[in-house]
């Protein structure tokens, strides 16, 4: 049976404890926050940064991780005696970490001729446990002696369905990050209309917009049900440990069963969103 290392990166928000449990090596992003570097999951807990977010100056920046920290990587899973990595990627359309592994997988070829390990790069077009749950599905399949060539078709094939539905219950990040401009976001503030925002292949786009705090969970289940697919388990997000457990109530109600996991957001998404969105990650319909 192959030795098969699996690697993401942290914008995919898995828990420390499936992390530990599961054995997924996750490379973090360096964040800058008015101007001091931090690395994510080392220097601040998911809480911490939401504070870290309410009181910042600017929007703080996020840095790809390199083309050299990718070739060591690969190198040490080669020296380690692995046959094949895997390696799940932050969306290519805004990051390019991606593109950066992509080029190490290249080079490591180049320099080492003679190895015999295999490394696929798998794009995840998208952000958080959109691709974190799939890589906790990914090591459940190795456990189980699973090959790695049929590990990125599942990952291919997931990624080609899962859509992410969120809200927040202010929208002064979104503008601060260029996803709302400011006259929108204004206008929406004093209306207090909360935009239901979709991620689908990367792209964020606003399905629609509810009046009040009350409406939201409300409004994201609604649209959830439109479109997940018959069958299809879910996650829930959130910033706010009390909002994901009464999100994860209300979708009970509704689905009918539990989600299989409820997580709060990381870094990467939490920048764009700020300290109090709420989300729900689900299969639809195959779009490739």
């Amino acid at each position: 049976m192959s030795k098969i290392a699996l690697v993401t990166d942290s914008a995919s928000d898995i828990p420390a404890e499936l992390e530990k449990q599961y054995g997924i090596d996750i490379m973090p992003f360096l964040i800058t926050v008015d101007g001091k570097s931090y690395t994510e999951r080392e220097d601040f807990t998911n809480e911490e940064y939401y504070d870290m977010l309410a009181h910042c100056e600017t929007i703080p920046k996020t840095s790809q991780i390199t083309m050299m920290r990718f070739e060591e990587k690969f190198a040490e899973y080669a020296q380690k005696g692995f046959d094949e990595l895997i390696y799940v990627a932050i969306n290519s359309e805004g990051s390019n970490t991606y593109n950066a592994a992509c080029m190490a997988k290249q080079s490591f070829k180049d320099e080492n001729p003679d190895s015999k390990m295999n490394i696929y790069i798998v794009d995840s077009h998208s952000y958080s446990m959109t691709y974190g749950w799939a890589v906790c599905e990914a090591a459940r399949k190795i456990a189980a002696g699973a090959d790695a060539k049929s590990i990125v078709e599942y990952l291919n094939d997931h990624f080609a369905r899962v859509e992410v539905a969120l809200s927040m219950y202010t929208l002064k990040f979104v503008k601060k990050s260029g996803r709302v401009s400011a006259a929108a976001a204004f206008a929406g503030e004093l209306l207090g209309l909360r935009p239901i925002i979709t991620i689908i292949d990367g792209v964020t786009a606003t399905a629609s917009k509810v009046r009040g705090d009350v409406n939201v969970m409300p409004s994201l289940i609604t649209h959830v049900k439109k479109r997940i697919a018959d069958g299809s388990g879910y996650l829930v997000a959130s910033t706010n440990v009390e909002n994901g457990k009464m999100l994860a109530k209300l979708c009970k109600k509704e689905f009918g069963k539990e989600p299989e996991c409820v997580f709060l957001l990381g870094a990467a998404v939490a920048t764009n969103t700020g300290p109090d969105a709420v989300a729900i990650i689900f299969e639809g319909a195959a779009r490739r």
